[in-house]
């Protein structure tokens, strides 16, 4: 199972080296792509009909919602629809798994912060004047990072119960 952002080819590329794998599109990069060019005053609107398209019990729901999404915004803005059909066989992928599930694989959002803070750090030195330093500095950073990872992911519990179920073995036992 995989969550990535909509890098062109990424998909491919995971399922090319892992053939198995279930790739999943970011919802929340998707979401953000869509309410790009919205307006300020209709943002909130536009993002609670794009709730309703992710939120779906079923892809079949999530089907009626996205036609909802074209019927009401489709006059205003007519890409966020077509993006959304375009892709739909990459977003609808955690829908195959249970709702415990779903919401551990929907967004990247972790890594894209792990990346951001990362890059933020090796930002701050300027150059560096070797790979073993850039290593060092972003070990360093890595460490103070980590001190700051004290929430657990929602629910985690119950999806990594269900993840045993599917994936078996390949599942450790202990935390």
């Amino acid at each position: 199972m995989a969550c990535v952002d909509g890098l062109t080819g990424l998909p491919e590329a995971w399922e090319t080296i892992f053939p198995r794998t279930q790739v999943q599109l970011c919802i929340v990069h998707k979401v953000r792509q869509s309410l790009r060019d919205v307006g300020w005053r209709e943002r909130r609107a536009v993002a609670r009909d794009l709730r309703a398209i992710y939120g779906a019990p079923t892809v079949t729901e999530a089907e009626a919602a996205l036609d909802r999404v074209a019927l009401t915004w489709d006059a205003h803005y007519p890409t966020i629809s077509t993006s959304w059909r375009r892709d739909w066989t990459r977003l609808t992928v955690f829908f195959d798994d249970p709702p415990a599930i779903r919401k551990v694989l929907y967004t990247t959002n972790a890594i894209a912060s792990l990346n951001y803070s990362l890059r933020k750090t090796l930002k701050k030195r300027g150059a560096l004047p070797t790979d073993e330093a850039i290593l060092k500095v972003l070990s360093l950073g890595l460490q103070r990072l980590a001190k700051n990872w004290t929430a657990p992911i929602p629910e985690w519990k119950r999806a990594r119960n269900q993840f045993a179920m599917i994936l078996g073995d390949r599942v450790p036992t202990s935390d």
